[in-house]
């Protein structure tokens, strides 16, 4: 099998692993514990932290460890809206809906369960949210705005210090989702001017089940994970020591190999966006030709269904991922696809292919001997 799936999930990089295995069985103590065991598990996490706080240029106090990216946006969103709006009465949350479900779907809760109003940001034809976009939905009340920093499906970059900018002259809070991005594009807090971040270690070649929020300095959240006084105080639970030291050294390797891991993909993303567009009919690219991410190719087909292509691909010995999400007798296209303005015989056929540091021109040589052949058999199949 060629794994062109690096968007969904990653393998965990060697060193990465050689970091973590120490935690599970020799040093195995409670950060919270008093005694020379723990005090060793607490001078991993501390270590970790600062190693986090380097990379996005910030001090190791604006780092908390959760257990995902999901719920570091959870935490950034309901967190800093209930804070805000106790202490000064705005309610109004500011996002896209072409967000990741744990930014959109915790912002519909807000509006649903806790009173809060929300406003969906224009978006471009990219999928981008544009200054112009924020700027006119900025109002008086607005509590917290979320703009992801590159978008999962359609690997489209937005411009989030000029947003982040709009936002702080409107006294808004500005949380950025940067999951998707941390794998390629620099996540210097001080550049790009967030008070919220979210990271997720599996994205960069850590371990699952372990991310980051930093919170700038000042700003105030209500914990919605309440126990003993972990993370200082803001996400109680005692510490996955292994998979906090994993994402640290993951994060590490990231920044220093970032130029080179860029530079591998971008050729080979080039490649599969050029022949795709030029021999296959019916064929779009969907999100920013130039401003997405250097791993991430996404397509939408006419008139093919994605799940079948995607099954196709499988059995050709391809892993790829689709923005149709599948469902019985029922498929429908995602939101991000829908967002973008395609119909539905467009939208049903979108296809993601993202590399990663394994992917060779090889890999992508084979994927392109059979993608057209593959896309005509679909095309006849749903006919």
């Amino acid at each position: 099998m060629i794994y062109f799936d690096y968007a969904a999930t990653t393998p965990v990089d060697n060193r990465v692993l050689n970091a973590m295995i120490p935690y599970f069985r020799e040093s195995y103590g409670n950060p919270s514990s008093i005694h020379r065991y723990g005090q060793k598990a607490e001078t991993a996490v501390d270590d970790a932290r600062e190693k986090v706080a380097s990379v996005l240029h910030c001090s190791p106090e604006e780092i908390l460890f959760t257990s995902c990216g999901s719920e570091s946006d959870n935490l950034a969103l309901r967190g800093a809206a209930l804070a805000k709006r106790k202490t000064s009465g705005e309610k109004r949350i500011l996002t896209a809906g072409n967000e990741h479900h744990a930014v959109g779907k915790t912002a519909i809760q807000l509006e649903k369960e806790f009173g809060f109003l929300l406003e969906w940001l224009d978006l471009d034809e990219y999928g981008a949210v544009t200054p112009a976009s924020l700027a006119k939905a900025v109002c008086s009340d607005a509590v917290l705005t979320s703009v992801m920093y590159a978008n999962n499906e359609i690997g489209t970059i937005n411009p989030i210090k000029e947003l982040a900018e709009i936002a702080h002259s409107n006294s808004i809070i500005f949380h950025t989702d940067a999951v998707q991005a941390a794998a390629y594009l620099d996540v210097d807090v001080v550049t790009l001017g967030v008070d919220l971040m979210s990271l997720g270690g599996h994205k960069f070649y850590g371990p699952k089940g372990v991310g980051v929020l930093y919170v700038r300095k000042g700003t105030k959240l209500i914990p919605h994970l309440t126990g003993g006084g972990q993370e200082f105080g803001l996400r109680a639970g005692t510490q996955n020591v292994p998979y906090i030291v994993g994402f640290a050294e993951a994060l590490r390797l990231t920044a220093e190999e970032r130029e080179s891991r860029t530079a591998h993909v971008r050729t080979l993303r080039d490649q599969i966006v050029g022949c795709v567009l030029e021999e296959i009919p019916d064929s779009k690219l969907t999100g920013h030709p130039e401003k997405r991410l250097p791993n991430h190719a996404s397509f939408v087909f006419k008139d093919v269904d994605g799940n079948l292509l995607l099954q196709m691909l499988d059995s050709a010995g391809f892993a790829c991922s689709s923005g149709s999400a599948c469902k019985t007798g029922n498929p429908e296209p995602s939101e991000v696809i829908t967002s973008l303005g395609y119909s539905r015989d467009w939208a049903l056929g979108s296809l993601r292919i993202t590399l990663g540091v394994d992917s060779t021109s090889e890999h992508v040589d084979e994927f392109l001997k059979v993608m057209p052949g593959l896309v005509e058999k679909a095309r006849k199949l749903n006919h």
